[in-house]
């Protein structure tokens, strides 16, 4: 019934004109993408007409460790604003509680001190009587070298933004600017952020506080090695090479691991990407939106077996580009930088090793080698058969990093069962597709469905019928949980076990026709209760089978590749595979 006379004479003039016209519905795709386009217009314009957060960075005396940090902060006429700092930081999923390394905060006004308190562990607020912007001071003691910390010394300084960086706590959209002043000696600073608008040396700005986050700074004398794929500039920034370590091999390497990569997804979401390569003998890695923090050891290309760990790692936080940083659980972003969120890594960790083969840098038997090693880990673990994979990865922030005696028998590894999931995913999609398709299919198109990633072009046309295998010891069944031809001397070991970063140990990558298994470097963070944590967990499994013969030959009585599905598990059987398959 309508309220009067106009309101009627609309709708039955509207009803007619429907009846005349064809109806033109909009698909529901296009109008999300639509919505989600004026969504970010509009932020960004939000974050255009909001004052940046300005912040000036100082290294008085490195050699003491200390950063000290001066930012002018808008206060737009409040009576006071609530600070904070945060927590952790994305790709490292334990509560870091960075705050406990700030030192003396100070707020003032044109030189005039204002009042200042703590109101919770990461949380101070300014009275600004009345101030448009206040002035805060602080310095920040950065002595921890893991990839999701700060490191300041005599010779160079690497920051990372969750660590360094305070802001205001109600996180609207607004540009954060960074200008550092380098030491004497210092002539170099790189990050992934772009150049400030406003020009000078060393000097970024962030279009708002997540992007801060997720472009660590390296400041002092690397050796900076440069190559172009796809017309976009890619650094490798090695800090501590020495004359050890080979960057120039490392580069070229690299960019074939990109242009691998880029040939899976058609294409690079980036207008540049930094590999920043700290060697200090430690470990670990940190995926960001254009560049990857890395740590390892300066003789990390001083042998194969070494090299190999440093490009697989290099290539599992490359991967991250898109899965995770752009197709990712909603709960990944926009982030909440004071409480525990969702993650994702399994299947990144499959591909990982996948593009080595493909880009040539490992032979097919050192890929196999290494996925052998993964199926043999899941399978020796007890954890498997309590915990589900999902709970893994949402239980990671109390038990992925935070291990003890009972970890190998209560939970299971994401990034070992993820990475067995991802090769049963693809060996599944290939005999449901009768080799037509493959995963390398399906994540791209749920990157175009989800995340707004450009749709691939149509793949490369596939036989119509799986290939066969060339010869019996290259011939895997995924029910079995290897291949038929391991390799021999290895020992399982778990892929975490301690509280680094967002990567775990690598496996071993190494080729059965040669029988050795090569010592990998861990891709976490070095320190001893990590270290003794997974000697715990290995004693554990000391009475699991450590080696086998590199002719036997799979039987029926081999373990089956299981996931744990409603309180109960499920063997997952699936076709023959060519050792090619998955690499090509």
């Amino acid at each position: 019934q309508m309220p009067n006379a106009k309101c009627q004479k609309y709708s039955v003039s509207s009803a007619v004109s429907m009846r005349e016209r064809p109806v033109r519905l909009v698909k529901p795709r296009l109008l999300a993408v639509t919505v989600v386009l004026t969504l970010l217009a509009a932020a960004e314009a939000a974050a255009q007409t909001l004052e940046p957060i300005r912040y000036v960075v100082r290294f008085p005396a490195p050699q003491t460790n200390y950063a000290e940090v001066t930012a002018t902060i808008p206060a737009d006429g409040r009576a006071d604003v609530d600070l904070m700092m945060a927590v952790w930081t994305p790709g490292s999923y334990l509560v870091r509680e960075y705050a406990r390394h700030v030192e003396d905060v100070a707020a003032s006004n044109g030189g005039v001190p204002l009042a200042i308190q703590k109101t919770q562990k990461n949380r101070w607020r300014v009275t600004t009587n009345g101030a448009r912007a206040i002035t805060l001071t602080y310095r920040v003691f950065a002595h921890e070298m893991t990839v999701r910390s700060d490191w300041v010394e005599d010779g160079f300084a690497m920051l990372n933004g969750a660590p360094t960086f305070i802001t205001l706590a109600d996180l609207r959209p607004r540009a954060h600017d960074v200008r550092l002043e380098l030491p004497g000696a210092w002539r170099t600073s790189v990050t992934g952020l772009p150049d400030s608008p406003e020009g000078g040396a060393h000097h970024y700005r962030a279009p708002d506080y997540d992007t801060l986050v997720d472009c660590p700074i390296v400041a002092g004398n690397p050796a900076v090695h440069r190559f172009t794929v796809d017309g976009k500039p890619h650094l490798l920034v090695d800090v501590g090479e020495a004359g050890v370590f080979d960057g120039a091999r490392a580069a070229r390497d690299l960019e074939k691991v990109v242009q691998t990569a880029a040939k899976l997804w058609r294409g690079l979401p980036y207008d540049k990407y930094v590999f920043f390569n700290v060697l200090t003998e430690t470990g670990g890695g940190l995926e960001h939106e254009n560049s990857v923090m890395m740590m390892a050891s300066r003789w990390a290309t001083s042998t194969r077996e070494r090299y190999l760990a440093w490009l697989s790692t290099a290539s599992h936080e490359f991967f991250h580009l898109w899965n995770v940083k752009r197709l990712r659980p909603v709960e990944l972003g926009p982030f909440d930088y004071e409480h525990e969120v969702y993650i994702a890594e399994g299947l990144t960790d499959y591909y990982a090793d996948v593009i080595l083969a493909r880009a040539g840098l490992i032979t097919a038997g050192e890929y196999f080698g290494s996925l052998s090693s993964a199926v043999a880990s899941l399978q020796a673990t007890p954890g498997r058969l309590t915990q589900p994979v999902e709970s893994a990865s949402f239980d990671a922030w109390i038990k992925q990093y935070r291990p003890d005696e009972n970890a190998v028998n209560s939970a299971i590894s994401y990034y070992t069962k993820g990475a067995v999931i991802g090769f049963v995913l693809d060996a599944r999609v290939r005999q449901a597709t009768a080799g037509a398709r493959t995963l390398d299919d399906v994540m791209p198109s749920c990157g175009s469905r989800f995340s707004g990633i450009p749709a691939r072009e149509a793949t490369r046309p596939r036989s119509s019928a799986p290939r066969r295998a060339k010869s019996p010891e290259r011939t895997c069944r995924t029910g079995s949980g290897a291949c038929s031809r391991p390799p021999t001397n290895w020992t399982t070991r778990p892929r975490s076990s301690g509280t680094g970063s967002s990567s775990a140990p690598r496996r071993p990558i190494r080729d059965p026709a040669r029988g050795s298994a090569p010592t990998r470097a861990a891709r976490m963070d070095a320190s001893s209760s990590r270290a003794s944590a997974a000697g715990r967990l290995r004693s554990t499994r000391a009475s699991t089978p450590a080696t086998r013969s590199s002719r036997s030959t799979t039987s029926a009585s081999a373990p089956t590749i299981s996931m744990r599905a409603s309180g109960r598990t499920v063997p997952v059987n699936g076709p023959r595979c060519s050792s090619r398959d998955a690499i090509n």
